[in-house]
């Protein structure tokens, strides 16, 4: 396996993004991570931090078909699959396709649509396919979903059920820049905006090799079973009144497996697990009552899972 390969895969791709979304390189990371084993991302953050130019950065990069869904609560199911209409010119029924049968797919502020109209985008999140009229269609590859929603406006939103936020390989924040990152902003967009020149980086052979053959990174039986610690410690902390499920616990090593490759190793260390593992875990826990239910107390409690727990030390090759 050329591990040269998945590095230069992220060099280019996080280097292009960064052209748009400045400061950002660790979470731009995890996004590549998602996008390496077919997850999909939730973004959680206000109005205004780049949510909509970091998903068109990343499908102008890998030059793939992009589409953007304003979710709103009269949208419909067959808003996002397409349909089925009688073209009478032909004399026959023609399919319109929706906007779902795309490479990449934004759907902006989620929330905001009915439980139903959500539930259509996340079977086809999962199935890869869309269902229509009785009639199954594939949905191309590579699919990717980001996902926003706004943490601070609750009027009007319909909340993502817990068994649909599992469907999301990661959930995180860009969050507001810091000062010389901002004013670098304003620099680089005072004449032009820097996604209109954005050209892709890599190309479809190099996209469908990243995603077939991570798999292949090395997994030691004492980082699995440390997987398996972080996952049951979930299950039994005193704040959670429901853990992680064992799809977290696939997606935690598929994660590490991703990043330990894009960072040059074909074996995955605890570091990676630590790394990653707010990020996959923290948005699968419901809270008890008593307990805030913030994204914040969430992650916190996997930190104190992650320094509590013992790091194996061995066998990692």
């Amino acid at each position: 396996m050329d591990i040269t390969k998945f590095m230069e895969f992220r060099r280019k791709v996080n280097d292009n993004i960064s052209k748009v979304i400045i400061g950002k390189s660790n979470e731009i990371d995890k996004i590549i991570v998602a996008f390496i084993v077919s997850g999909h991302v939730l973004l959680e953050d206000a109005p205004g931090l780049g949510k909509t130019k970091l998903a068109k950065a990343l499908s102008k990069s890998m030059n793939c078909s992009f589409k953007r869904i304003q979710f709103t609560p009269d949208l419909l199911p067959s808003d996002l699959t397409g349909i089925y209409f009688y073209n009478q010119k032909k004399g026959e029924f023609e399919f319109r396709k929706g906007p779902l049968i795309s490479n990449f797919v934004l759907a902006d502020e989620i929330n905001r649509a009915t439980p139903r109209t959500q539930s259509a985008l996340l079977e086809c999140m999962e199935e890869r396919q869309v269902t229509v009229e009785g009639n199954t269609i594939n949905l191309q590859r590579p699919f990717f979903v980001i996902a926003t929603q706004n943490p601070i406006e609750q009027f009007g939103t319909f909340p993502l059920p817990e068994a649909q936020l599992d469907r999301f390989f990661i959930k995180i924040s860009l969050g507001y820049p810091k000062f010389s990152q901002e004013k670098d902003m304003l620099d680089r967009f005072m004449y032009s905006d820097p996604l209109d020149e954005l050209q892709p980086v890599v190309t479809k052979e190099e996209i469908a090799f990243v995603q077939d053959n991570y798999a292949n990174v090395h997994v030691s039986d004492s980082i699995k079973n440390y997987i398996i610690e972080i996952i049951t410690a979930t299950r039994t902390d005193k704040y959670i009144e429901l853990g992680c499920s064992p799809r977290a616990s696939i997606n935690l090593m598929k994660g590490s497996q991703a990043l330990a490759i894009i960072k040059g190793r074909d074996y995955v260390i605890p570091e990676d697990i630590k790394e990653i593992a707010v990020s996959v875990l923290s948005h699968r826990l419901v809270l008890k009552n008593e307990v805030s239910s913030s994204r914040h107390q969430s992650e916190e409690i996997i930190i104190k899972i992650l320094n509590t727990l013992k790091t194996p030390l061995e066998d990692i090759k």
